[in-house]
C-alpha cells in the first residue's frame, strides 16, 4: 500500500510503499477512501506537539470501508462504511474514563499522532472507536465531520447557549460550527486574517451574521467566543469582546503563548477554557445532528501524493473550507 510517512518532525511527508497491516483482535482493516487534512496534522508535521513517535502516518478524519476484522470485533462487518476520528482508543480504567470523561484519558491513543492514521491506502483502527456515517454524505463530504465537526461541536457546546457568538479563525471547523450555530438561531460573528476575503465570504455563505478582520470590534458585544486559530493573542482580543459572564473557548490542541493581560479583562466572571479531544458520545451526537441541520462541508480535494501541498496551503492560510486527501 501507499502511505505518506513522516520520518522526522519537523519534516516533510514521504510517499512510501508499505505492507498492508493486519488487524489485531479488536481492530478492523479500513480501506481509506478519503481523509481530511486537519490543523492538528500540521502541528504533528511541524513538530509542535510533544513526543511524536516517528515514523508516523498522519490523518484522523478518515472515511473508508472495512476490508477485514479481528476475531473480537462486534457490530462492524466487512463492507461497512466507517469514520475513524482523532480518539483512537482509551484505557477505560483511569479516573477520567470511569466518569465519562474519556477525552481526558491518562493513557489514550490518537489516530495519526500516536498510531498510524489515514494518509494511506489502508489503516487499522480499534472498532470500538469507529463510527457509521450518515448516508447523506459522500466520502469527501463526510471526512471533515470527523474532527472539524466533532471538535467544533464540542467547542460550541462549551460556549453555552448565548445568542451572539464570535468565531476567530474561519477554516474547516468554523465553517461547520457556523452552520450549526445559525440553525440554532444564534448570530455568528466571524473574525479572519486581515484581507482574507475568501474566508469572510465563506463565513457569510455558511451562516455568519457578520465577518471582518481580527482586531475589528464586532458590531455587537459577544456572549461567547470560540478560537480555532492557534494564535494566543486572540484570547486577549476575545476577552475584550465578550460581555460579563461570557466565555472564551480555545478549540485547538496547540496555541502560541497567550500574552499577559490586565485582570479587568477577566474580571466580571468571564471564563477562558480549553477543549481537549472528544468522546465517543460526542461523535454519535454530532453525526446524528449533522444531516438534520443539514451541515454542508466545503472541500478542496488533493491526491494522496500531494499531502504536503495540502499542508502547505493550510499553513499559509490559502485554503477555503477543508482539504481532503483522496487515495
Amino acid at each position: 500500500m501507499r502511505a505518506m510517512v513522516l520520518n522526522e518532525s519537523p519534516g516533510r511527508l514521504a510517499l512510501t510503499e508499505r505492507a498492508v497491516p493486519d488487524p489485531g483482535p479488536r481492530q478492523v482493516l479500513v480501506g481509506v477512501h478519503a481523509c481530511g487534512v486537519c490543523r492538528t496534522d500540521l502541528h504533528v508535521v511541524d513538530g509542535e506537539l510533544p513526543d511524536i513517535p516517528v515514523p508516523i502516518v498522519p490523518g484522523h478524519e478518515v472515511v473508508g470501508r472495512v476490508e477485514a476484522t479481528g476475531r473480537e470485533v462486534e457490530g462492524i462487518g466487512v463492507g461497512d462504511r466507517v469514520g475513524v476520528p482523532w480518539l483512537g482508543a482509551t484505557c477505560g480504567v483511569c479516573r477520567y474514563c470511569r466518569v465519562g470523561l474519556e477525552n481526558l484519558c491518562d493513557a489514550p491513543t490518537f489516530t495519526g499522532y500516536t498510531v498510524d492514521g489515514g494518509y494511506a491506502d489502508h489503516m487499522v483502527a480499534d472498532h470500538r472507536y469507529c463510527f457509521p456515517l450518515p448516508a447523506a454524505y459522500t466520502n469527501v463530504e463526510a471526512a471533515p465531520l470527523l474532527c472539524a465537526g466533532l471538535i467544533g461541536h464540542r467547542s460550541l457546546k462549551a460556549a453555552g447557549d448565548g445568542e451572539h457568538l464570535g468565531i476567530y479563525g474561519f477554516g474547516a471547523a468554523a465553517h461547520i460550527v457556523a452552520q450549526v450555530a445559525a440553525w440554532e438561531g444564534r448570530e455568528v460573528y466571524a473574525f479572519t486574517r486581515a484581507g482574507d476575503e475568501a474566508a469572510q465570504g465563506l463565513a457569510l455563505a455558511t451562516g455568519a451574521h457578520w465577518a471582518g478582520a481580527s482586531g475589528t470590534p464586532p458590531p455587537h458585544q459577544l456572549d461567547a467566543a470560540i478560537i480555532f486559530a492557534p494564535v494566543g493573542p486572540l484570547v486577549v482580543e476575545a476577552l475584550r469582546a465578550v460581555r460579563k459572564g461570557g466565555v472564551v473557548v480555545c478549540g485547538g490542541i496547540h496555541m502560541s503563548d497567550i500574552p499577559a493581560f490586565p485582570y479587568d479583562l477577566l474580571w466580571g466572571e468571564r471564563t477562558v477554557r480549553s477543549i481537549a479531544n472528544l468522546t465517543r458520545d460526542d461523535a454519535r451526537a454530532f453525526l446524528a445532528l449533522a444531516p438534520r441541520v443539514p451541515v454542508r462541508t466545503h472541500t478542496t480535494t488533493f491526491p494522496l501524493a500531494d499531502a504536503n501541498e495540502a499542508l502547505d496551503r493550510l499553513r499559509d492560510g490559502t485554503l477555503s473550507g477543508a482539504a481532503v486527501l483522496v487515495p
